[in-house]
């Protein structure tokens, strides 16, 4: 009589894929690579490659190497203007429009009343677009019957919200914080719900009050949120094109990196070689920001 042995309990026996498997898997993973490489990595790829040539998009394409960098910072007036624009754009979103859109989480989380009211008010401007953000200032900031200036009472004399290329810049960041805090508003709000409350309790236990709790038990449970807020501050900054192009095309003291690109390659110059140049510097500053960014914070959430 044959004797039979039970399975040890710890060991399962691995299920192979069958063909069927293979095929599902290869389509829901494959199609979603190639577009993916299509539609980002491809046109990334060439603008690299086209940034040392000369092309109008018709003709011969004739490789100039560092040509097209070295007349971009030497010889195009406007790039150094868009650089400190876009630097400053980052600050603004960074340093004021983020850590208000963070108080205004922790308001709301405290259960003031009228909280949903409150987060269905802040969060609206986010389903709007940049541009329709860019039009609605102009309806606000404009000389001809704006809002600001006839609150403001100054009628004889307006005051040039957008033509003034000294004021425009920063008119044009706070409408574009006017969506960005909302955003950042919801994201912190998800965040602090997941907080654990004993961990509240524990520090006031220790005798911490509200500000020592805050700084030293919530915010740093809330480090894969400052991850994603922090890589969407910095895109959103340096992505900014539509809300400036739809108020005067990027011009006139609104000059972005965005829009140097977009004149360049689509405008009627059609330099393609010399606007993926200024693509590529973009890409480069959008990297080298993020990276820094993630590579901290992954830092810090290892040696915890």
């Amino acid at each position: 009589m044959a004797l039979t042995f039970p399975r040890r309990a710890g060991r399962r026996r691995l299920r192979r894929f069958t063909r069927r498997d293979v095929v599902v898997l290869g389509v829901l993973l494959g199609i979603p690579i190639l577009l993916d490489i299509a539609i980002v990595w491809g046109p990334t790829l060439a603008s690299v490659g086209l940034s040392f040539t000369a092309w109008d998009g018709i003709g011969d394409i004739h490789w100039v190497g560092g040509e097209n960098y070295k007349n971009l910072v030497d010889n195009y007036p406007p790039f150094w203007p868009a650089v400190r624009h876009n630097i400053m754009w980052l600050l603004f979103l960074g340093l004021i429009a983020t850590p208000f859109g963070l108080f205004l989480a922790v308001l709301i989380d405290r259960g003031v009343r009228f909280s949903g009211f409150y987060q269905s008010v802040l969060y609206m401007p986010v389903v709007l677009s940049l541009a329709i953000v860019g039009f609605i200032a102009q309806l606000v900031l404009g000389t001809d019957q704006g809002a600001l200036n006839t609150i403001l009472g100054n009628h004889d004399d307006p005051i040039d919200w957008l033509g003034d290329s000294h004021l425009n810049i920063w008119m044009m960041m706070i409408a574009a914080s006017w969506r960005h805090v909302g955003y950042v508003m919801i994201l912190y709000l998800a965040g602090l719900k997941s907080v654990d409350p004993a961990l509240k309790e524990a520090a006031a236990i220790d005798g911490a009050n509200e500000r020592q709790t805050f700084f030293r038990v919530v915010l740093p449970t809330l480090r894969p949120v400052n991850v994603i807020v922090g890589v969407i501050t910095v895109i959103e900054a340096l992505r900014a094109f539509d809300i400036v192009y739809a108020v005067n095309k990027g011009r006139n003291g609104l000059e972005l990196l965005s829009v140097l690109i977009t004149d360049n390659i689509i405008g009627e110059a059609s330099r393609i070689g010399f606007g993926s140049a200024i693509a590529v510097v973009l890409l480069t500053v959008s990297l080298g920001f993020i990276v820094t960014f993630l590579v901290q914070e992954l830092r810090g959430a290892r040696d915890r």
